[in-house]
């Protein structure tokens, strides 16, 4: 069976043009810098995130960590939302290879407020007792906030207080790109507000593997210390960093295509009076629920049986996530194997 896998953005396959571009990529060892593919891609990332350089990365849960650890982390607190992506997605490496303890504020407005912020700080004090804080990270956009684009002005609030606090500023952009469409802002005007960015190109971009670090020169030239500290030097890579750029130069703008599929599918949920979560600024996500949380697997079965996968997120809370690789025909199709699967199961 073909299926219409809403899993996730990072099950799409590589398009033939971007394999025809891997194919005829020129490689050279990464680890001492010989890959000129890989140099023609961190200086394409650098360019459009305004930053001095970047460095490719497998993952953006690598990208974060190596990040976070040339932070310098170790013994002070990170401030990081209770529901973000690096909390709680990314095998608690903030505290495992970073020792850093994480000092969680509510994000439940897909940015931290600042009077939550406030009550989370710890000065860098005489007081022994206290982790003091360093780092603030924000993510941008917010998964489980369904897929919320935060405005560059609406970073702005967290990164001056965090500024005024004489914080460094870490941005989880593995979805910067929607949100800059979904927004209309440059991605360059949300990481000049940034110390340090990871953007993904395996999401939305469409390619099979990769994340890039963006920051200051000498940033980025620690950040390749700490990227092979954790076992992630890389060699003859070009062949899938020639994806990422085809990714940057072909892809960004028809996410525009991805979050008017969501918003389509949603609408017709609502519709159909399935409850969906409503989301400031929406964008390649949609996230729905049903009344019985014990049927939660029953509907997923139900859907997949009939070609179309997706996953919950918890106990009677399902996610949907449109890509590259599903057109406004799989969309409908899927919208509607969903209504008829929660109206036939009963939930």
């Amino acid at each position: 069976m073909s299926f219409i896998d809403l899993r996730s953005d990072t099950v799409t396959v590589p398009s033939q043009q971007m394999r025809e571009a891997m194919y005829k990529a020129e490689v050279g060892d990464d680890v001492f810098m010989d890959d000129p593919t890989v140099k023609v891609l961190e200086s394409k990332a650098a360019d459009i995130t305004g930053k001095e350089a970047a460095l490719y990365v497998t993952s953006g849960t690598m990208g974060n960590l190596v990040a976070l650890l040339t932070h310098e982390i170790h013994g002070f607190g990170v401030m990081a939302g209770r529901d973000s992506h690096l909390f709680n997605n990314e095998g608690g490496g903030v505290s495992v290879f970073g020792g850093a303890l994480c000092q969680q504020v509510n994000d439940e407005a897909g940015l931290p407020l600042v009077s939550d912020m406030e009550l989370a700080f710890k000065a860098n004090s005489s007081n022994v007792h206290l982790a003091p804080t360093k780092l603030l990270c924000l993510e941008n956009t917010h998964n489980k906030r369904g897929g919320m684009a935060s405005t560059v002005s609406e970073m702005k609030v967290c990164t001056d207080w965090a500024r005024n606090k004489k914080m460094s500023i870490h941005l989880d952009g593995a979805r910067i790109f929607n949100a800059s469409i979904a927004c209309n802002e440059k991605v360059s005007d949300y990481c000049s507000l940034v110390d340090s960015v990871q953007i993904c190109l395996s999401k939305g971009l469409g390619a099979p593997i990769g994340s890039l670090v963006c920051g200051p020169r000498s940033f980025i030239e620690k950040a390749r210390f700490w990227r092979k500290r954790v076992g992630g030097g890389l060699r003859q890579v070009g062949i899938v960093a020639a994806a990422g750029i085809y990714a940057l130069d072909n892809n960004i703008e028809r996410m525009a295509t991805d979050h008017a599929n969501a918003a389509m599918v949603k609408k017709m949920l609502d519709e159909a009076n399935i409850e969906t979560l409503a989301v400031a600024r929406p964008t390649n996500m949609v996230y729905f629920k049903i009344k019985d949380a014990a049927k939660t697997d029953a509907l997923i079965s139900a859907c997949s049986a009939k070609g179309v996968k997706f996953n919950s997120t918890a106990p009677a809370t399902y996610r949907i996530v449109f890509h590259l690789n599903i057109n406004r025909e799989e969309a409908l199709k899927a919208a509607n194997t969903i209504i008829e699967e929660v109206k036939s199961i009963g939930v």
